[in-house]
C-alpha cells in the first residue's frame, strides 16, 4: 500500500517545470551593467521558485552594437561579465541561459551560455545567421552549423560547445531543455527540431528580435505551431528596453507555449525589467509524445537524433516545497473560459453532432428517428440535434417519433418539460406509461416490490431503463425507423447506463463523444444563438434548471428525488477525472493536485460564461480524493464491458472518445487496483 506523499503539494512532485523569459533593462555596449541586470532577474527568479531562466539573444553584450562586436576590447569585457554572471549565480537555484559571443579558433560565434550554480555546462552557437533587409549578421559572426563533438577552454574548464547539446537535471525527470537563437527558430528546419527528437522537452530560444508591425503575432504563432508540432514547451525572450534604437527599436516580447497553449506573455513595451513565468508540465509532453507515433516516426525518418546528440547532465537540487502553481488549470476541462473559444467550441460540436446523426439517417435510409424524451439534459440535447439533422436534410419534423415513457419515479416537471419541447420542436410526441408492463415483469420475477414491499433495487431501476429502450427498438421496427441514442460520455466514462436493452444501446448514440458539462453549455448556446424559436428556448432554460436525476426510485419520505451526482459524484469533477485520465493518462495523484488548484477555491480563476452562481463551488481535498477513488472504481473496473459494446456515434471532443473503435480500448475484466493504490498517495 503507497503512503502519503509529503511532497504531493510540490509543482516537482508532479513533473513541472517552472520556467521563466527574461526582459532584462539593456545597456548598449556596457557588458558589466548587462552582467548586473542579468543577475538581478537571476535572483528574482530564484526566490520565484525558477527551474529555468532564459534571457535575449546577445543580453550581456548587447545585440545592437554593430562593430563593437570585433574589438577585442570589447570582447575581453564580455568574457569577463559572462565570469561574473557565472560566479553569481552559484548561490542561486535556476539554470541561467544568457546570451554572448564566443571567440573560438578565429571566429567569434554568437552563443547560449548554459549556467547551472555556479558551473558553465555549455555553450551552444547559433546556426542561422539572418543577413538580410536589416540584419547584417554575418558581418560579425560564424554560424555554428556543423559543429558537433566539440568543446571550448574557458576559465580553466572544458565546456561543452556546439549545437548537438541538450541538458538534463539528473534529478528532476521531465527537466530536459535545448537552446536556439533567434534566426534559428524562423529557419524551415529550427535546430530544436532535432533536439526535441532527441528528447528534450523545453525548447528555448534566445531572441533580439526587432519589433515591426505585425512581429508579435508572427513570432506567436510560430512558438505555437512549433510546441505542437515537436510536442514540447517553448519559452521565447526577445530583447526589450535598453538596446540602441539607432534603427530598430524593441518590445520585449517574452513568452512561454506548451503544446500550442500560450502558458504565460510578457506586457511588452512596458520599459521595466520582467519575468514572464509559467509552470511546464513535462509528464503531459511526455505522454503526448509516447501517444503521437508520428513524433517517434519523424524521430527514425531523421534517423534518430539522439544517436549524435550530446546530453549534458547536472544537478539541480529541487526543494520539493510549496510554491504554488502558476499556470492555469480549466474547472471544465471540456469547455472553454473564453467566451470566444466557447462560442467556436459549441458551434464544432454540435454541427458534428448534427452531421453525423444526418450522414446516419441518409446512409441507413431510415424513415424516421425514434428517440425517448424524458426531459432531462441528455435526452433533449438529443432531441434537438435530431430536429436541426432533419432541418439540414429538409426533412420533416414530424418524423422525428419522440416518446415520454413515465415509471415509478416520473415527476411532473420532467415529463411536462418533455410535452413542451416535443410541442415547441413540432415533432410527433406519444405517451406511454411503462408501469404496467414493468409490474407485470416485477411479478413474473417475484420481485417484493410487486408484493408492495419498498424495494428499490438495481434490478428495480433497471426493469424501468429495460423497458423503455425495449419500447424504443420495437417502435422503430415498426414505424420504419432508427433508435437515437441520448447517453453522453461521462455516463460512459461512470458506466452510469443500464447495459443491452437499456440505455446503453440504440443505432445511432448521438450524445456518446460529449461529456455533461459541455451538454449543459451546448444547450445554453442553442438558446443564446437562436438556433430554435422563443417557445423551444424557454423549455430549454426550464430544463438547465432541473436536478440531475435518473426518476428511477420514488422520492422518500421528505420529498428529496433521486439524486445522480449524490450517488455517483459531480459530474464537475467526474469530467475532469475523466479529460485528465483519458487524454493524458496521468496519475491519480497528480489528477488530485491539479483538481485542487482548479476546484479548491471558487472565488480564484475564471468561470465559463453562463455557469449559475449556485453552481460556482469549491472542493476540498478529501472530497476530491473521495470523489476521484470512485471514479477510479467505476471507470476502471466495473464498466469497460458496457464501452466495449456501445453503439456508433461521432467523436467530439480532442480530450478523446470511449468507442474501442477509436481512443480507449481496455480490457472489460480489468481492475482499478493500480490507480487505487497510486491514490494512496494523496493526503487525506
Amino acid at each position: 500500500m503507497s503512503r502519503p506523499d509529503k511532497h504531493f503539494h510540490s509543482i516537482h512532485a508532479h513533473g513541472f517545470v517552472r520556467v521563466a523569459a527574461a526582459t532584462p533593462i539593456a545597456t548598449a555596449g556596457d557588458p558589466s551593467r548587462n552582467a548586473e541586470a542579468t543577475l538581478a532577474l537571476a535572483k528574482e527568479a530564484d526566490g520565484a521558485g525558477v527551474d529555468l531562466v532564459v534571457y535575449p539573444e546577445l543580453n550581456v553584450s548587447s545585440y545592437a552594437v554593430d562593430d563593437l562586436h570585433l574589438q577585442d576590447g570589447f570582447i575581453a569585457a564580455t568574457e569577463a561579465a559572462i565570469a561574473a554572471v557565472v560566479a553569481g549565480s552559484a548561490k542561486l537555484k535556476p539554470v541561467l541561459l544568457v546570451g554572448a559571443p564566443l571567440l573560438r579558433n578565429g571566429r567569434l560565434y554568437n552563443c547560449a551560455y548554459v549556467i547551472a550554480r555556479g558551473r558553465l555546462i555549455g555553450i551552444v552557437p547559433k546556426s542561422f545567421l539572418p543577413n538580410y533587409r536589416e540584419y547584417y549578421e554575418k558581418r560579425w559572426f560564424a554560424s555554428g552549423v556543423g559543429l558537433t563533438g566539440l568543446t571550448v577552454e574557458i576559465a580553466g574548464e572544458t565546456v561543452p560547445f556546439g549545437t548537438d547539446l541538450i541538458f538534463a537535471a539528473s534529478d528532476l525527470p521531465g527537466f530536459v531543455f535545448a537552446a536556439e537563437i533567434c534566426e534559428d527558430y524562423w529557419a524551415p528546419t529550427p535546430p530544436s527540431t532535432n533536439a526535441a527528437l532527441a528528447g528534450a522537452l523545453i525548447l528555448c530560444n534566445l531572441s533580439a528580435s526587432n519589433i515591426v508591425i505585425g512581429k508579435a503575432r508572427e513570432r506567436a504563432l510560430l512558438a505555437a505551431a512549433h510546441s505542437a508540432r515537436t510536442c514540447s514547451a517553448y519559452a521565447f525572450a526577445a530583447s526589450g528596453p535598453g538596446e540602441s534604437t539607432t534603427d530598430l527599436s524593441w518590445d520585449g516580447q517574452a513568452f512561454v507555449y506548451e503544446l500550442g497553449d500560450e502558458l504565460a506573455a510578457s506586457s511588452r513595451f512596458s520599459g521595466a525589467a520582467e519575468l514572464t513565468i509559467a509552470d511546464v508540465d513535462t509528464g503531459r509532453l511526455r505522454a503526448e509524445r509516447m501517444r503521437f507515433g508520428t513524433f517517434n516516426d519523424a524521430a527514425a525518418a531523421a534517423g534518430h537524433p539522439e544517436t549524435r546528440t550530446r546530453r549534458v547532465g547536472f544537478d539541480h537540487k529541487p526543494a520539493f516545497a510549496d510554491i504554488g502553481l502558476r499556470r492555469t488549470v480549466a474547472r471544465f476541462p471540456f469547455v472553454p473560459d473564453d467566451p470566444a473559444r466557447l462560442d467556436e467550441d459549441c458551434y464544432e460540436a454540435f454541427n458534428i453532432q448534427v452531421e453525423g446523426l444526418s450522414r446516419r439517417v441518409s446512409a441507413s435510409g431510415a424513415r424516421r428517428l425514434v428517440i425517448g424524451v424524458s426531459g432531462g439534459l441528455d435526452s433533449t440535447h438529443a432531441l434537438i440535434v435530431a430536429a436541426k439533422a432533419f432541418d439540414r436534410l429538409g426533412r420533416s419534423r414530424s418524423d422525428i417519433l419522440g416518446f415520454t415513457m413515465p415509471g415509478f419515479a416520473t415527476g411532473d416537471a420532467t415529463k411536462g418539460n418533455a410535452w413542451a419541447l416535443m410541442d415547441a420542436l413540432g415533432i410527433t410526441g406519444a405517451e406511454i406509461d411503462i408501469r404496467p408492463a414493468a409490474t407485470r415483469m416485477l411479478e413474473d420475477m417475484g420481485h417484493p416490490f410487486a408484493g408492495g414491499e419498498p424495494v428499490y433495487d438495481v434490478t428495480f431501476e433497471n426493469v424501468q431503463a429495460g423497458l423503455r429502450t425495449d419500447y424504443l427498438f420495437r417502435l422503430a421496427n415498426q414505424r420504419e425507423g432508427i433508435v437515437v441514442g441520448t447517453g453522453d460520455l461521462s455516463e460512459l466514462a461512470l458506466g452510469w447506463c443500464t447495459y443491452g436493452v437499456g440505455d446503453q444501446m440504440s443505432h445511432y448514440a448521438v450524445n456518446c463523444g460529449v461529456p455533461k458539462t459541455l451538454i449543459q453549455f451546448l444547450i445554453r448556446w442553442c438558446i443564446q444563438t437562436s438556433q430554435y424559436d422563443a417557445a423551444t428556448d424557454a423549455v430549454l432554460a426550464r430544463i438547465l434548471g432541473t436536478e440531475i436525476s435518473p426518476e428511477l426510485v420514488p422520492a422518500g419520505a421528505d420529498g428529496a428525488i433521486q439524486s445522480t451526482e449524490a450517488k455517483i459524484g459531480p459530474y464537475a469533477l467526474n469530467d475532469f477525472f475523466l479529460h485528465h485520465i483519458v487524454r493524458w493518462g496521468m496519475d491519480p495523484a497528480k489528477i488530485a493536485f491539479l483538481a485542487l488548484q482548479a476546484w479548491g477555491d471558487a472565488e480564484t480563476g475564471e468561470w465559463p460564461l453562463g455557469v449559475p452562481e449556485a453552481q460556482r463551488v469549491s472542493y476540498d481535498l478529501g472530497e476530491i480524493r473521495h470523489w476521484l477513488g470512485r471514479f477510479l472504481f467505476r471507470f476502471f473496473q466495473i464498466s469497460q464491458f458496457k464501452r466495449s459494446a456501445i453503439p456508433n456515434g461521432p467523436k467530439v471532443s480532442t480530450a478523446g472518445a470511449l468507442s474501442p473503435r477509436g481512443d480507449w480500448r481496455a480490457p472489460s475484466d480489468g481492475t482499478a487496483a493500480p490507480w487505487l493504490a497510486a491514490l494512496e498517495r494523496v493526503p487525506s
